[in-house]
């Protein structure tokens, strides 16, 4: 077995009659021995339908507790798991199975006839303590593979990136990849056994898979799983089970402290050793907003998908508010004009390099990488201490009259006013600038549409330079967003295009 195999089973081992994973949903707490009985009965199923070495399963459920399972199951029998999201529509599920050589999927049963979809393939419908009901649907068109001990140079998991701005990459990350980085998430995070984690986020990210879950088993910890964010119902979560630290993204801090019900079911008795937040930028007020109201600290980070999660960190002992931290068993620098600097305070696309970074993705694109760095597509800079600042993707800047506008740079500028929920700043197209700077605003809605219009412009005015400053305005109910929370830029600049189109603007 692969190293992080061996230490799953290990901590299993360890644990056999301690309570480890809760599913929340079903109130129920599993023990060590329940989940090694699971992945035992998952990995006889494989071997009986031979799924084995280098063979992908596609996964599609929603959190649960047989996530965990599911993937170790996969691995000591030398297949890969694929984790896509529980709601893919059919018609992209079935896009999926069709364009990939899956040599089998994971379902619930409401998409049984989705992914059969005429195919040749034995279902079979297993009972587990961690799912009722899970279905196994093997292609028996595909050949697939005796089961055999990876290596660790073998692929462990695909995932698809959570890209905001066109179709999303497949990541394919090796044994050794997400060894490598779960242990810098141990160290960085100064996980123990000590430790309990809540998962919020949903399974098929890279936050839930090595952050919260394979750090916190490979550190000892135990894990409760939520089918998704409550607001109501967090800080009871957090209180009754015990959590030690949670990993979120700004859209949850913003919710928690604008929610009734959170702030009325939060207690100074609450106690978390911090809340690790990344994927975007959290405005500095709601950071500090968030801190002194809960009591709590925020560790914000920089990582994706293809680092296996995070590159920087913030340190405890001196994070450094508005920052993604410091660099963390991973090289960083800046690249400006196809030369690689480290140079403080110079604005370029951010490069990183380490032990638990991709070299390739699985569909080829090579202008992600030069000289051995992976060229991430976001913005930044280092300061003088080496601390990351992001400044947002590069396809994001705005062309103001041949200025350069960052859109975070604005955002949280226009985040500073209490009447706005969320600011997202976009470019749009303008006959004599180029491009105009829009913000689209989520309001409280406490005011007058143009009362909030000119204390925006107001604020702007007294803030930022000239060419930064909002000259068009947009009010919303929500954005267009991915599976994770983040908006999805592309599709927000259509639909403030469609509206200036109605108008005649």
């Amino acid at each position: 077995m692969s190293k992080i195999t061996n230490q799953l089973n290990r901590q299993l081992e360890n644990n056999l009659t301690e309570n480890i994973i809760k599913d929340e949903t079903v109130n129920r707490w599993y023990s060590g021995y329940e989940i090694a009985d699971d992945v035992r009965v998952l990995r006889d199923e494989f071997l009986e339908l031979h799924v084995g070495l280098g063979d992908a399963v596609l996964v599609c459920l929603p959190n649960t507790a047989a996530y965990p399972v599911i993937a170790q199951a996969l691995w000591e029998v030398g297949a890969v798991m694929h984790p896509i999201a529980a709601t893919t529509p059919e018609l992209e599920l079935k896009q999926e199975l069709d364009e990939h050589d899956y040599v089998a999927s994971i379902v619930g049963q409401e998409l049984v006839d989705a992914t059969l979809d005429d195919r040749i393939a034995i279902v079979t419908a297993l009972h587990l303590e961690t799912y009722s009901l899970l279905h196994i649907i093997r292609d028996r068109s595909l050949m697939g593979h005796d089961a055999s001990v990876p290596d660790e140079d073998d692929l462990a998991l695909i995932m698809n990136t959570s890209g905001t701005t066109g179709k999303p990459k497949r990541v394919g990350l090796t044994h050794r990849l997400l060894l490598n980085g779960v242990k810098h998430d141990i160290e960085s995070h100064k996980m123990t056994a000590a430790d309990t984690t809540m998962v919020v986020m949903p399974m098929f990210h890279i936050n839930a898979q090595a952050v919260s879950i394979l750090s916190t088993r490979l550190s000892g910890g135990k894990i409760v799983i939520t089918n998704k964010f409550s607001a109501s119902r967090f800080w009871d979560q957090i209180r009754d089970n015990g959590v030690t630290w949670v990993s979120v993204v700004p859209t949850i801090i913003n919710i928690l402290l604008i929610n009734q019900k959170a702030n009325a079911n939060y207690d100074d008795d609450i106690k978390l050793r911090f809340v690790r937040c990344s994927s975007f930028a959290l405005p500095l007020d709601k950071l500090k907003s968030f801190q002194t109201r809960f009591h709590t600290i925020i560790l914000e980070g920089y990582g994706m998908t293809e680092t296996a999660s995070q590159c920087t960190i913030n340190p405890f002992d001196a994070p450094k508010v508005g920052s993604a931290g410091k660099a963390f068993e991973t090289d960083v620098a800046i690249m400006i004009d196809g030369r690689l600097t480290r140079e403080t305070n110079q604005i370029g696309e951010i490069a990183v390099r380490g032990d638990h970074v991709i070299s390739d993705y699985l569909d080829p694109h090579p202008d992600s990488f030069k000289d051995g760095w992976f060229l991430t597509g976001d913005l930044g800079y280092l300061d003088g201490d080496g601390y990351l600042f992001v400044e947002g993707r590069k396809k994001d800047i705005i062309n103001h009259g041949g200025e350069k506008v960052a859109p975070v740079q604005v955002e949280n500028s226009l985040s500073q006013l209490n009447f706005i929920k969320e600011v997202s700043v976009i470019g749009t197209p303008d006959t004599l600038y180029g491009e105009a700077v829009t913000a689209v605003v989520i309001s409280q809605g406490d005011q007058e549409e143009e009362l909030e219009r000119q204390k925006i412009l107001a604020h702007a005015k007294a803030t930022l330079t000239n060419y930064e400053q909002p000259t068009r305005i947009f009010f919303v109910q929500d954005y267009p967003r991915n599976a994770t929370g983040k908006v999805v830029r592309l599709k927000l600049r259509e639909q403030v295009m469609s509206d200036l189109v109605s108008r005649g603007a």
